[in-house]
């Protein structure tokens, strides 16, 4: 077998989900009603039969559990639509998980910015 591919199945197979699922999303799964709802990453499992999607949504109009459970409950119309653009023997199981990258990007922003070190101050570069 040829090792010197730059990635790993897995990877390959990570980003043609993240693609597919960004198409199902802006064509025939409604989640707007959400806030602005974007897959931020996939990771697949070794055995490629479970994909932990992660999703972030700007400007959020539930609590987060709540928006957990309703993302979740799309978990079958996402595979359902992916199913024929992905060309595995066996369509993973997606498991959607909050991305709290943003979250903690934003809050560490702000501390930078109250401490007197945010983008504006170039004294110290």
């Amino acid at each position: 077998m040829n090792q010197n591919r730059p990635y790993k199945r897995t990877d390959r197979v990570s980003n043609q989900i993240q693609e597919i699922l960004c198409e199902i999303l802006t064509r025939h799964v409604d989640l707007s009603h959400l806030g602005f709802v974007t897959f931020t990453q996939v990771k697949m499992s070794p055995d490629l039969r479970i994909a932990k999607v992660y999703y972030s949504i700007l400007n959020p109009t539930r609590p987060w559990a709540k928006i957990d459970i309703e993302i979740n409950e799309h978990r079958k119309a996402f595979k359902k639509f992916m199913s024929p653009q992905l060309h595995l023997k066996n369509t993973p199981d997606l498991r959607f998980y909050h991305d709290e990258m943003l979250e903690y990007g934003d809050k560490i922003s702000k501390l930078l910015h109250k401490l007197g070190l945010g983008d504006h101050d170039t004294k110290h570069r």
